[in-house]
C-alpha cells in the first residue's frame, strides 16, 4: 500500500472524523475542542475497493514558528510532503475563513496535488460554505459529512485517478528494481514472517516519550518541547530494529486520576491504556531527577495486570549525580513495591542524548521471547513433584492438599494450569511460592505469570451418586 493521502485543514473541521471514518475504526482521539490532533498519524484507509494509507495530520494555524502552533504546523507539512496527494478539508457550516484562504494559497504553491472537500454538508446548513469553496481557486470542492458517512463515492472517485497514477508509478519502479536484482542470487536465510513486536513507550507527562521515539527514529516524526502534555492520543510508527520489525507506540502522559478533570485528558488516558493492552512489551520511562513516584508504581502495576512485558526505562541519566546510588535505591524500591513481577529490567538512558538505547533495545527483545516462551509438560511435573517434595502443601480438615498435574496452557504471558484436590483452599502463600519457583528455575525474572489452580475430578463420583 503504497498511495499515502494526507487530511490537512485548520482545526475542528473534522480532520480526525474523517481519519476514523476512513480506517474504519475510532483510531483518532474526537472532541470538540480545537487542536485535539498534534502529531500526525497514519491508518490504513479505504473506500469501497481502493486502499490507501490515509494520514490525520495537526490543524493548520498561523503562528509563529517557535510556538507550540508553530511546530505543529511543521508536522503537517512533513506529512504533505510523505503523501501523494492531500485532502484540504473545510467547515462547510463556518464557511471559507481567512486561515483557509491563508493556507489555499500555499497549498497551490506545493507539487502535492490537492482535492478540496467541503465537511459537514449534510442538511442544508453547509450549502452557502460549498459554494464559498469554489473561490478558494482548488478545483470543484467535494461534499461529504465525515460523521454520518455521506459523500464517500464522490470522494472514491476524485482520489481515483491519483491512485491510479501512484500504482503506474511503482509498478516501474518494480520493473527497474527487478531488472537490477536479475541474476543476483538471493540468500539461504528464511524470512522471518513473525509480525512486529508491540512496543508501548508509557509514563507520567513530560518525561521524554516522543524524544525517545524520535531519537530511535532518528527524525523528528514526533512533536516535542518543554510543554507537558503534548502527546493527546497514541501514535503508531512503523519501525525495525536489526532486521526485526516493531510498531512504536507513543502515548499521552498519565497523571493521577485526582488531578484529572478535563475531558480530553480522559480521553488521551483510556487511549493510553488500550496501547497498554494491545502492546506487547511495555516501557514505562521515568524522569531521573524525581525517580519512582506513586504514579510510576501505578502505571507499572497496571502493566503488570493486563499481563505485559515490563521495562523501567530511566531517562536524563546523564544529569543524575550519583548514578550507583541512585540505580540501587530504584531497583531496592522496585523490588518492594512489585513484589508480584521480580526482577522487571531497570535500563537507565538518555533520550535527548542517545545514550544506552542500543542495550534498551536488547533488553526488549530479551524480554520479548521470555514473555512468549513455553515449558515442556515433562519438565513442569517434574519441576511440581520437586517443589512439592521440598515444601509440601498444607492440610485442610485433617486432609493434605494434593497438587496432581501441571501444564503451560498460554503463553504471552505465561499461563500455567495446576489440577489440584481442594484448589479453592489452597493458601495464597503457598501460591506465591510456586510462582517464585517457577521464575527462579526457568529464568522467567521480569515476566508477569500467570497460575490457575484446576479442581481435579474424581473418577469415582459418578458410581457413588448411582449407589444412592
Amino acid at each position: 500500500m503504497t498511495f499515502s493521502v494526507a487530511i490537512i485543514g485548520r482545526p475542528n473541521v473534522g480532520k480526525s472524523t474523517l481519519f476514523n471514518r476512513l480506517v474504519g475504526k475510532r483510531l483518532a482521539l474526537v472532541d470538540d475542542t480545537p487542536g485535539v490532533t498534534r502529531d500526525w498519524r497514519e491508518g490504513e484507509g479505504r473506500i469501497a475497493s481502493l486502499r490507501f494509507r490515509v494520514l490525520d495530520t495537526a490543524g493548520l494555524e498561523d503562528a509563529p514558528d517557535d510556538s507550540l502552533a508553530g511546530r505543529m504546523r511543521r508536522q503537517t507539512e512533513q506529512a504533505l510532503r510523505a503523501a501523494d496527494v492531500a485532502l484540504f478539508l473545510l467547515d462547510a457550516r463556518a464557511g471559507v475563513t481567512p486561515v483557509d484562504e491563508h493556507f489555499a494559497d500555499l497549498l497551490r504553491k506545493e507539487s502535492v496535488p490537492v482535492i478540496l472537500v467541503a465537511n459537514k454538508c449534510e442538511g442544508k446548513a453547509g450549502e452557502p460554505g460549498l459554494l464559498e469553496a469554489y473561490a478558494l481557486g482548488l478545483g470543484d470542492p467535494v461534499p461529504v459529512s465525515a460523521e454520518h458517512g455521506e459523500g464517500m463515492g464522490d470522494l472514491f472517485e476524485a482520489l481515483l485517478p491519483h491512485a491510479d497514477e501512484a500504482e503506474s508509478r511503482d509498478a516501474l519502479i518494480a520493473g527497474e528494481v527487478e531488472e537490477l536484482a536479475d541474476g543476483v542470487v538471493p540468500d539461504d536465510e528464511e524470512e522471518d514472517d513473525r509480525g512486529p513486536l508491540q512496543l508501548a513507550i508509557v509514563g507520567r507527562p513530560n518525561v521524554g516519550k516522543s524524544t525517545l521515539i524520535n531519537r530511535l527514529l532518528g527524525e523528528e516524526r514526533l512533536l516535542t518541547g518543554p510543554e507537558a502534555g503534548i502527546t493527546r492520543d497514541s501514535i503508531a510508527v512503523d519501525w525495525s530494529f536489526q532486521g526485526r520489525p516493531v510498531k512504536l507506540v507513543d502515548t499521552a502522559g498519565l497523571r493521577r486520576r485526582a488531578r484529572v478533570n478535563e475531558k480530553l485528558e480522559k480521553l488521551s488516558g483510556s487511549d493510553t491504556m488500550r496501547a497498554i493492552r494491545f502492546a506487547q512489551v511495555v516501557v514505562v520511562m521515568l524522569d531521573a531527577e524525581l525517580m519512582l513516584e506513586k504514579q510510576d508504581l501505578t502505571i507499572a502495576r497496571q502493566v503488570v495486570e493486563e499481563g505485559r512485558g515490563l521495562i523501567i526505562a530511566a531517562n536524563k541519566w546523564d544529569i543524575v549525580k550519583n548514578p550507583k546510588q541512585t540505580l540501587k535505591a530504584l531497583q531496592e524500591k522496585l523490588e518492594i513495591t512489585l513484589p508480584q513481577v521480580r526482577g522487571v529490567p531497570v535500563v537507565t538512558i538518555s533520550a535527548l542524548e542517545g545514550r544506552n538505547l542500543d542495550r534498551l533495545l536488547g533488553t526488549v527483545f530479551d524480554l520479548y521471547d521470555l514473555w512468549r516462551s513455553r515449558i515442556s509438560t515433562a519438565k513442569l511435573n517434574d519441576w511440581l513433584n520437586a517443589m512439592t517434595t521440598a515444601h509440601p502443601p498444607p492440610m485442610v480438615a485433617g486432609r493434605r492438599i494434593r497438587l496432581r498435574y501441571a501444564t503451560q496452557v498460554k503463553t504471552r504471558p505465561p499461563t500455567f494450569a495446576i489440577w489440584c484436590s481442594r484448589g479453592n483452599e489452597l493458601p495464597d502463600s503457598y501460591t506465591r511460592y510456586l510462582v517464585n519457583g517457577l521464575r527462579e528455575d526457568f529464568d522467567l525474572e521480569g515476566v508477569p505469570l500467570r497460575v490457575l489452580l484446576r479442581k481435579s475430578e474424581n473418577p469415582y463420583a459418578d458410581r457413588a451418586k448411582k449407589r444412592r
